[in-house]
């Protein structure tokens, strides 16, 4: 049935908010504002967390700056004492040292067995030395030398017991004899001199180490033999 509400408007109830939409509501904007907060104060806490870290890290680089600073600084002097120290290596292991050669080279001439191994004298010694690592020719030593006896082949002796003697070790071995016969006077001792060039040329550092050269060529690898056909085979 039909109901109608005939009182007049002033009369008549108000119509009231239904209290589950009221609770509703308010759980809502509870929640919401719980979450709010909780976002803020998460935001907001780990940004002075991060903050605070990264204050720390920093006093922490600040102190260990100075540390570094000297660190690299060590590495530097290092760097440059072992640069000086390969250099001074080096200027030691290329030294010759040219008093003990002539002495050696003065025992090679004295030990002609009295001329009869040979007798031997040199002019004009000349000692020459490349300081360049990079040079063909390391060094020489350079002389005239003289024979006095009518047997040429003292030179020759001369020339073995130098290539045997503790001189030759930093040296090539010398050229094959050669010469020509400069002086003949009875009247003179002795009357028949015989003149020849010495000339040596010193090894490269590499080659006085011991070390192999590092200009040397690798010998080529061999190719294999063809094959033979077997004894007794087909025609």
């Amino acid at each position: 049935m039909i109901r109608i509400n005939l009182l007049p408007e002033e009369f008549r109830k108000k119509a009231r908010t239904p209290v589950k939409l009221v609770l509703a509501l308010v759980a809502v904007v509870t929640v919401n504002a719980g979450m709010g907060t909780w976002w803020a104060w998460q935001r907001i806490g780990v940004q002075a967390e991060i903050e605070s870290e990264a204050a720390s890290l920093q006093t922490e680089m600040d102190g260990l700056t100075p540390q570094v600073t000297y660190h690299q600084a060590l590495e530097s002097e290092a760097k440059q004492y072992k640069t000086r120290e390969e250099t001074l290596t080096s200027i030691t292991t290329s030294r010759i040292s040219w008093t003990k050669k002539i002495d050696e080279l003065i025992d090679v001439v004295s030990r002609g067995q009295n001329g009869q191994r040979h007798l031997v004298w040199l002019d004009d010694l000349q000692v020459t030395q490349s300081t360049d690592p990079k040079a063909k020719v390391p060094g020489t030593v350079r002389a005239s030398g003289h024979s006095g006896s009518d047997k040429f082949a003292q030179v020759a002796n001369f020339l073995e017991d130098l290539e045997g003697s503790p001189f030759i070790a930093d040296f090539q071995a010398p050229a094959p004899p050669e010469g020509s016969q400069t002086n003949v006077d009875e009247t003179l001792m002795p009357s028949v001199a015989w003149s020849f060039p010495l000339s040596l040329t010193l090894k490269s550092t590499e080659e006085r180490l011991g070390k192999p050269a590092k200009d040397a060529k690798k010998p080529a690898p061999q190719k294999p033999a063809p094959a033979k056909p077997a004894e007794g085979g087909s025609k």
